[in-house]
């Protein structure tokens, strides 16, 4: 174990500056919605900054906690496990909007679908320590290191949630080709994907209406392109210096959940092209520190943790501004550290005191 060091300061402030934004972006894109739905414009921002507190709290704790503790096997496959059985529970409950996504009771609700990434990466890491060397096994190694990812995508793909389930995958190819994997392997799982692809893309009707809407938005403005043409909308009057805080349109009823999917753009909007690039520059610099991070650890099993937890924040941002901006289908991803979404900020935040943990651990 390399001699402990103070934390990584900038990864640490940068986690800080997107939760701050977040809560303010929140609170400006949900205000009008809240006044409706709770007869108070901060009925969105109080929930958001409870889930914020907790989530800080259990990123200082986790830091203060060696990472190695989350080696043991216990731990591993006891939270693989739970997490596997969530997944399964999900289905008991009613489903929100013909999905079964939330397991909740009462005011309180959980997205399972969050715990998958953390426990992949958990398990990745503690499988992987000693077996990377044997990385080309595809049997013995690639197969079984592979193989949750595969059974946990399946049950979110089920619920249904495409969008969730390709950026797991997405987190475990980059655990996987630190730890060595050859790229054909992902050539050949990339192709074997295409047929499961087709069957929950293009003959699924909503998904490919989104496909449709992402490739020529303004052939149907009013109908599957108009959430599309609102976001660059939306992006595209800000200018650089953006219509000012609180001052936004396009979430006025016109952008989908202007709170959570596309809180990016009502960011564009309102802070304009220097804002929305702040966002950006905080990620980029969180990918630069996470990726310093892992190469300057030299124990395998943190290498591995600081890979994953680094892609679970980095992956998901890409997709979600990806989204925002046109560039990608809607996939109902949430932009890290900002969206709404309690269970996704804390589970993230928490990740992120393993990764400062780590960091305090590098040479």
């Amino acid at each position: 174990m390399a001699k402990r060091v103070s934390v990584d300061k900038w990864l640490f402030t940068v986690t800080l500056l997107l939760v701050f934004i977040g809560l303010v972006m929140v609170f400006s894109a949900s205000a009008v919605m809240a006044k409706e739905r709770f007869g108070s414009p901060y009925g969105f921002l109080l929930r958001q900054l409870a889930w914020a507190g907790a989530g800080l709290v259990a990123m200082v704790v986790v830091m203060n906690i060696p990472y190695a503790k989350f080696r043991r096997p216990s731990v591993v496959f006891t939270f693989l496990g739970v997490t596997c059985l969530l997944l399964i529970a999900v289905f008991l409950f009613r489903d929100s909007h013909n999905t079964h996504r939330w397991i909740k009771f009462g005011v309180f609700s959980f997205q399972p679908s969050e715990l998958t990434k953390p426990a992949l990466i958990l398990y990745l890491a503690y499988f992987l320590e000693t077996r990377w060397q044997q990385i080309a096994d595809w049997r013995h190694v690639l197969l079984p290191a592979a193989a949750p990812t595969i059974l946990l995508a399946l049950l979110i793909v089920k619920e249904p949630d495409l969008g969730t389930a390709i950026a797991c995958t997405a987190i475990s190819a980059a655990v996987l080709f630190v730890a060595g994997m050859n790229m054909r392997y992902l050539g050949y799982a990339l192709v074997g994907s295409l047929l499961p692809l087709y069957f929950l893309v293009v003959r699924v009707p909503w998904r490919w209406a989104r496909v449709q809407a992402f490739l020529d938005p303004f052939k149907d403005p009013q109908g599957k392109g108009f959430h599309v043409i609102q976001s660059m909308i939306a992006v595209s009057t800000g200018g650089l210096t953006g219509l000012g805080l609180m001052e936004g349109k396009q979430k006025l009823f016109y952008l989908p959940e202007p709170h959570t999917d596309f809180i990016y753009a009502v960011t564009a909007e309102e802070l304009g092209l220097w804002g929305s690039v702040l966002v950006v520059a905080l990620f980029a610099i969180f990918l630069y520190r996470g990726i310093r991070v892992a190469l300057r650890i030299e124990d395998i099993f943190g290498r591995f943790l600081a890979t994953g937890i680094t892609a679970m924040v980095v992956v998901q941002a890409l997709f979600n501004i990806s989204v925002v901006l046109a560039m990608m289908p809607a996939k109902g991803i949430p932009l890290p550290f900002i969206s709404y979404g309690g269970s996704s900020l804390f589970i993230t935040l928490a990740s992120v005191g393993v990764l400062l943990n780590i960091s305090q651990q590098t040479d």
